[in-house]
């Protein structure tokens, strides 16, 4: 487990910004409540809590990821009417306390979903 700090900055704020993220022309996730996580020099991500998001089109798969700052993230693929994104969205079921916030949220890849809007 690593730390963030000036060599590699993590930071977690509300995002005051409602936030929604389409695929196959359905709205996956809708959400006030939305936390922008900016880390290093990547593009910030949106992490949606699961409450926001239609778990039911949302299937577990087996694929796992280790990051050494935000611990173990679970993937999920996203189904509807016949068309599907593999392991669109992940997850960090337990993160690193120092990442605590993003527990039971979901970030989605941008270039796996139609959209992800902010307004």
């Amino acid at each position: 487990m690593k730390l963030p700090g000036p060599d590699h900055p993590i930071g977690i704020r509300p995002n005051t910004r409602r936030v929604r993220v389409r695929f196959a022309g359905k709205v996956i996730a809708d959400t006030s409540r939305a936390l922008t996580l900016k880390e290093a020099n990547y593009p910030p991500v949106q992490y949606i809590p699961r409450a926001d998001a239609d778990m039911n089109l949302l299937r577990a798969t087996a694929h796992r990821t280790h990051c050494p700052y935000k611990g173990d993230a679970s993937y999920f693929t996203i189904a509807v009417d016949g068309a599907s994104a593999e392991n669109a969205v992940w997850s960090y079921a337990e993160p690193f306390p120092a990442m605590a916030e993003i527990k039971g949220h979901l970030a989605f890849y941008p270039n796996r979903v139609d959209a992800i809007e902010e307004e």
